[in-house]
């Protein structure tokens, strides 16, 4: 299938839905139901006498309080194919216009359950009430902005704008291309403000000739248009540490790589990458204007031949998780450019906007910025710049910035698979100068295939012109050079195999990329003393390569832990047992084993992953809580989606490490000390115990540090003890 995962497949396991399931409030319910003779005759139990179990308990009741009531509205409220039923039952609703990429269904080259599912719920959608849907022509060549009356006609030879795409140094920009195609590249290392900085360069030994931007303490040193210099000014007048590093690479239109991510950076992080967007929107569309006008004025007889263009004009591509992180980001936009009129603004605040607070203070700061307001993750919109004027919802070739979510983008590609369809569209993405991928780890737990074959179908060639002057296209873009010349940024919490494989594998910009993270990492675990006292043993189990690494995983996990386990089957010390399963296909693997497995035959076991509804998981938490299951399996993804406040947990079993930190934090901090203060657990008797192996090494160090990572890889004994 395009956009297959050339890296880490197992990501997330199956696609959830209508694409990775990037709701918190959606219920999951698309997955397959397990089923097997031990487990059927558990449900058999618990359904033939309910009205004789015990009363709830407290704690059992406050389960239900607190996470049903919350799942529940999460599950229900707004869901994308129930908002999609309740407007086709008001016929009085006014119905939104349609766009001309008219995509109904989900592509059919995916063979899993849920897409199929997903795609059925698409079917019987009313195309009609696709909230995104545009219906608007191409525009012609058009020359609505109006100059900058304070910009000066002579082009400046410094800025990074004309230095990387008007002209080049032609000498070093073909020893870089030639590098590229010969994946050569010097690699530099270097650290500002305490951040790191791991530089790849086209060419052999280059970066020492050519040093990275210098940091810069505010805007005066950015080479902005005059319009927005004063409102960034004003919103920005000193950078902190950080934006004194990202923002001279930023505008120097290296693709970047940023792994330190976080809430309280987030709001300038955004205010970057939207300045840095408007700021080359402006440029490129007054140059192509600037240049009308003086063909214009000079007559057919001028030897004066422009090429300012590219194939299409969208320039600016922005993938980010949500509707409600589109919302941030144009609020961000229309405060850097303070425009006089937004044309559909209504439309947008009415399809994008929910002000209802979902999510009580208690819950994690990073859940609530992630999921708050309209967690829907299937949009896409055009964003359209004149001198005066946003337009929201323009035609995909009529826009200058495209913003969408990666399902929501790639139904408007469409697939060739797809007979439903008439055929596949993606030359709005021909000309794409500018890629933002903010909130990265967020897509991660979404499907990442998607956001992968978005970036297989940018700078190719159109199908058709699009009323292109091919006189005025770029030289590099009739070369087939544009993907050398495309900046992509991604923002991301932090790094992973699959987010490295896409800073390389697509990261080919002329001018290099940079991975920009934490200098040193101290630690999850130096946080866990303030929260709870407990062992925590790391064992490394070995793997000869990564294609084999799952096998053994499971190998080491039933002969060494499990063993463990059926030891304390008949005893009360094994109650209280969370084993934390990151991969939904490893999750599979281990209940099927515990379901069927004749050596597990006296474990009582309960699992919640990300496709358990509400009730199902309740329930499942609820048993656990009251000793009925005494082991509880638990993904990673669920606790990305919901949260879940799991109580009587005593032992945590982590089958792999969580991609998150914070999730690690929370999982053994916060299950176990929540069982110390609810009298489950003597405090400091909660114990941990953690399998890994040296591929799983980014994990690692974000929970035990920098610092004690490489013995743990390299060191030939293979168990660490931390108390």
């Amino acid at each position: 299938m395009p956009g297959k995962s050339k890296g880490n497949s197992r990501r997330g396991g199956p696609p959830k839905g209508k694409g990775g399931k990037g709701k918190g409030k959606r219920s999951f319910g698309g997955a397959p139901k397990f089923d097997s003779a031990r487990y059927a005759d558990v449900e058999e139990v618990e359904n033939e006498a309910p009205e004789e179990e015990q009363p709830p308990s407290d704690e059992e009741s406050e389960i239900d309080a607190s996470g049903s009531e919350d799942e529940q509205d999460q599950a229900t409220s707004r869901p994308y194919f129930a908002l999609m039923q309740s407007l086709s039952k008001d016929s009085s609703a006014p119905h939104a216009k349609r766009r001309k990429l008219e995509h109904k269904s989900e592509p059919k080259s995916s063979t899993k359950p849920e897409e199929q599912e997903a795609t059925a719920i698409e079917e019987d959608e009313d195309e009609d009430l696709d909230i995104d849907r545009v219906e608007e022509a191409e525009d012609e060549p058009e020359d609505e902005i109006v100059l900058d009356e304070d910009d000066e006609d002579i082009p400046d030879s410094s800025d990074p704008f004309e230095t990387h795409f008007v002209s080049p140094d032609q000498d070093v920009l073909q020893k870089r291309l030639k590098a590229i195609q010969a994946n050569e590249y010097s690699q530099s290392n270097s650290v500002q403000n305490g951040w790191r900085l791991i530089r790849y360069l086209p060419g052999k030994d280059s970066s020492q000739s050519d040093p990275l931007p210098s940091s810069m303490s505010g805007l005066s040193n950015l080479k902005l248009k005059h319009r927005l210099v004063e409102t960034a000014s004003r919103k920005r007048p000193i950078f902190d540490k950080l934006e004194q590093v990202l923002y001279p690479l930023t505008f120097a239109y290296h693709d970047i790589l940023f792994c330190g991510r976080t809430t309280r950076n987030a709001e300038n992080l955004r205010r970057m990458a939207g300045l840095h967007s408007v700021n080359h929107v402006f440029k490129t569309r007054d140059r192509v204007i600037k240049n009308n006008a003086k063909l214009a004025k000079e007559g057919e007889n001028s030897d004066f031949e422009p090429r300012d263009q590219g194939f299409t004009r969208p320039k600016v591509l922005m993938l980010l998780p949500t509707r409600n992180s589109a919302v941030k980001m144009v609020n961000t936009i229309c405060s850097l450019c303070e425009p006089e009129q937004q044309e559909n603004r209504k439309r947008f605040d009415d399809s994008y906007l929910d002000k209802e607070a979902k999510f009580s203070s208690d819950r994690p700061e990073d859940f609530r910025e992630l999921f708050e307001g309209n967690d829907d993750d299937m949009f896409r919109i055009g964003i359209k710049f004149t001198r005066k004027t946003i337009k929201y919802f323009s035609q995909f070739y009529n826009s200058d910035i495209l913003m969408a979510s990666p399902l929501g983008l790639r139904m408007a590609i469409g697939s060739e698979e797809d007979k439903k369809q008439k055929k596949m569209d993606f030359d709005f993405l021909s000309s794409i100068e500018v890629v933002i991928v903010d909130q990265a780890d967020a897509l991660l737990m979404q499907n990442w295939e998607h956001v992968e074959y978005i970036f297989e179908h940018l700078n190719l060639q159109p199908r058709e012109a699009h009323d292109c002057d091919f006189s005025r296209v770029r030289e590099w873009y009739l070369d087939k050079q544009a993907q050398h010349f495309r900046q992509t940024i991604v923002l991301s919490a932090f790094n992973t195999p699959e987010l490295a494989e896409l800073h390389r594998r697509f990261g080919t910009n002329w001018a290099g990329r940079v991975r920009v993270q934490p200098e040193a990492y101290a630690g999850a675990i130096e946080e866990l003393g303030s929260i709870v006292k407990a062992k925590q043993t790391f064992s490394r189990f070995e793997a000869l390569s990564l294609a084999a690494e799952p096998d053994a995983r499971f190998a080491y996990f039933t002969s060494a832990v499990v063993p463990t386990l059926t030891k304390r089957a008949n005893t009360k010390d094994l109650a209280g047992t969370l084993i934390f399963v990151p991969s939904y296909l490893d999750f599979v693997r281990v209940r099927n084993y515990f379901a069927t497995n004749p050596a597990c035959s006296g474990l009582a076991f309960g699992a919640v992953s990300e496709y358990a509804d509400v009730p199902e998981a309740s329930r499942a938490r609820s048993h656990f809580l009251n000793g009925r299951h005494q082991i509880l399996l638990y993904t990673e993804r669920a606790h990305h989606f919901r949260r879940y406040t799991i109580r009587g947990v005593r032992r945590v079993i982590m089958y792999g490490l969580p991609d998150n930190p914070i999730f690690y934090k929370e999982i053994v901090g916060g299950y176990l000390s929540k069982s110390e203060q609810a009298l489950k657990l003597e405090p400091g008797k909660g114990t941990v115990r953690v399998m890994f192996s040296k591929y799983d090494l980014l994990k690692l160090e974000r929970i035990v540090g920098s610092k004690r990572v490489g013995k743990m890889i390299k060191e030939k004994g293979d168990t660490f003890d931390f108390i």
